[in-house]
């Protein structure tokens, strides 16, 4: 066998387990790009080490497969679609927001409104990366009515699948976007404007807390804010890049 047809058959082999993996989390299809268009500037940040990928990929499966269909919290009552997370199971990066809204609601998949939208130019246009090389979450995998703020007793019911996914992907870093996932995962009462823009710490994985981009969006003079936040962000990936 040549050198060309062993690396064609590592293609079909990692295109094969990325292809499981979104099978596993209910999907049931792939977003494609057409040939020729423009793509934006991707940086590998860390290098993807193949048998943690297929690893760590097993592992949300699992977490997936033991949150199954959820009847856990009230919130069940009104979803069209568990939102569980999407992107790389091996990412260096985690955004993890506070729950789905009414577009992530039909369609199943993380930040996808308007919102999900600023939050992929800040990844792709502000920090050159894709969604792919990252991984999404929420606190809360059912939408609340309304797209009110999730109540303890919903976020108690899925906090446990939160803290499996983490455990699972293992990232370098992770941001809180608003006030609600940085509330949570800091277990404090502390507001999101004194805690944005300073390293926190969850589980010994260092954490940036900034705003949510929902709240980016009626306020957009404080996209400087989470601008600052990003670049020390960046500037700790690109630390750990060369580590």
């Amino acid at each position: 066998m040549d050198e060309v047809q062993r690396e064609f058959l590592d293609i079909v082999t990692q295109v094969r387990a990325h292809l499981e993996y979104q099978k596993a989390l209910g999907l049931s299809f792939i977003e494609t790009t057409s040939v020729g268009s423009p793509q934006p500037p991707v940086h590998q940040v860390i290098p993807t080490n193949e048998k943690s990928l297929v690893r760590q990929t097993s592992e949300l499966a699992a977490v997936r497969e033991e949150l199954g269909d959820c009847t856990r919290c009230k919130l069940h009552k009104g979803r069209r679609n568990i939102v569980f997370g999407e992107g790389n199971p091996n990412a260096a990066l985690v955004f993890v927001g506070e729950g789905p809204g009414k577009e992530e609601d039909e369609q199943g998949r993380p930040f996808v409104g308007a919102a999900g939208q600023l939050l992929t130019d800040i990844i792709v246009k502000g920090m050159r990366l894709s969604r792919d090389d990252v991984y999404i979450c929420n606190i809360v995998k059912c939408r609340p009515p309304n797209n009110r703020n999730p109540e303890p007793d919903e976020i108690m019911a899925c906090e446990p699948f939160l803290i499996k996914q983490l455990q699972a992907i293992k990232p370098k870093i992770i941001i809180g976007l608003g006030n609600v996932a940085v509330k949570t995962l800091l277990m404090t009462k502390e507001g999101i404007t004194s805690l944005r823009g300073s390293w926190k710490t969850y589980q010994g994985i260092p954490l940036m807390p900034t705003f949510h981009p929902a709240y980016l969006l009626r306020t957009p003079s404080d996209k400087r804010l989470v601008w600052d936040d990003i670049k020390k962000v960046l500037a700790e990936l690109e630390k750990l890049r060369k580590e």
